[in-house]
């Protein structure tokens, strides 16, 4: 080869690698990075502000029927249980009949009835006889006022006997019916078919509760009861409905700690519309108190974590977006802290910036 060719050849290829070099620069020059305007139409822009910081605290709970709002039930006489009508879980109204108690205590009260009413009308009888004799001067006034105490007598123990009657519901001969004092769900069966129960029976056989309200009952710990306060927004989650979010506020502090847990007890009332909320349920409580620091807040959602380190998507216009490395002094479900990395005021994507983070950094 050419002693010259081979001398100018190294100086074509450097030539030719700056010109492809310089001509690749031009290209990425004339096609910079810019936010489409169907993605501008996906995206959320947030600015960055100041907030006091919201913190949590997540307690375990149980839900449970208002006290006021839920009776038990006892067996006024004992005897041979031959009938139960309602289940648990079973709605009831208000004097629906539960239970049928075959007693012989009833028998009793029915024959002392049928005793009194007997004894009045024989001291009506006599005081009219009476009341003719003293007309007819035939009997003393003595007599007479005898008579008229002895009827009055005999009223008051039929009227005694009556009320009696209105306390202990009756049905047939002998029977005692078991009813409903108030309208609800029966929570709670403790009788059967054949039971035979003891007059001196101590213990209730059914449990009916109201639940169109109930109380969500969560236990704090000693470490945080210095957070807790009345009014305090809450958020309850189930274990029945995970995707399900209930809001209510904290309406009682129990001021005694409970010896076993060492607990303190709190109450946050809610509707139950539809009576979806079971009494005895596990739920989850969380409440959120205000601490006095403030920091940079952004959604939570525009965080990216990635490679170990969190980023957001820093929008200054659409041929500008920076990704920018963050440090998180606290995240929640809806808001992230930021002590290091982002200032007041500035827009940050908080929607669908997955899809520019990508482009910018793949």
């Amino acid at each position: 080869m050419n002693f010259k060719l081979r001398l100018l050849l190294p100086a074509l290829l450097g030539f030719t690698i700056a010109c492809t070099g310089r001509h690749n620069q031009d290209v990425a020059q004339d096609h910079p990075f810019s936010v489409t305007d169907t993605m501008m139409k996906r995206i959320t822009i947030d600015t960055v502000k100041k907030q006091q910081v919201r913190g949590t605290i997540t307690l375990n709970a149980k839900i449970s029927a208002e006290e006021d709002k839920y009776v038990e039930i006892f067996p006024m006489v004992g005897g041979n249980v031959t009938s139960v009508n309602v289940e648990s879980g079973d709605y009831v109204k208000k004097g629906d009949v539960l239970a049928v108690i075959h007693s012989g205590e009833v028998a009793d009260m029915e024959r002392q009835l049928t005793e009194a009413q007997g004894d009045v009308a024989q001291a009506t009888k006599n005081l009219e006889v009476q009341q003719d004799l003293y007309t007819a001067k035939l009997s003393s006034e003595r007599d007479l006022l005898g008579a008229q105490k002895e009827l009055q007598k005999v009223q008051a123990n039929l009227t005694k006997t009556e009320e009696m009657f209105k306390i202990y519901s009756t049905g047939r001969k002998s029977d005692y019916l078991v009813t409903a004092p108030i309208s609800g769900f029966v929570t709670d069966k403790k009788i059967s078919h054949d039971m035979l129960l003891r007059s001196d029976n101590a213990q209730n056989i059914f449990t009916i509760a109201q639940i169109d309200e109930v109380w969500v009952v969560a236990n704090v710990y000693e470490s945080d009861i210095s957070r807790i306060s009345e009014g305090m927004d809450a958020e309850i989650r189930t274990l029945s409905y995970p995707d399900k979010l209930f809001k209510g506020k904290v309406d009682k502090i129990f001021n005694i700690l409970d010896p076993q847990t060492k607990t303190l007890r709190i109450r946050i009332r809610l509707p139950n519309p539809g009576f979806i909320l079971k009494p005895e349920m596990v739920a989850t409580v969380t409440l959120y108190y205000l601490e006095n620091q403030f920091y940079a807040a952004v959604p939570s959602s525009s965080v990216i974590f990635d490679r170990s380190k969190n980023f957001v998507m820093v929008f200054h216009d659409r041929s500008h977006v920076e990704t920018r490395e963050i440090t998180i002094y606290r995240s929640t479900d809806d808001h992230t802290y930021i002590s290091a990395g982002l200032l007041e005021g500035e827009r940050i994507i908080s929607k669908n910036q997955l899809y520019i983070y990508d482009e910018l950094n793949d």
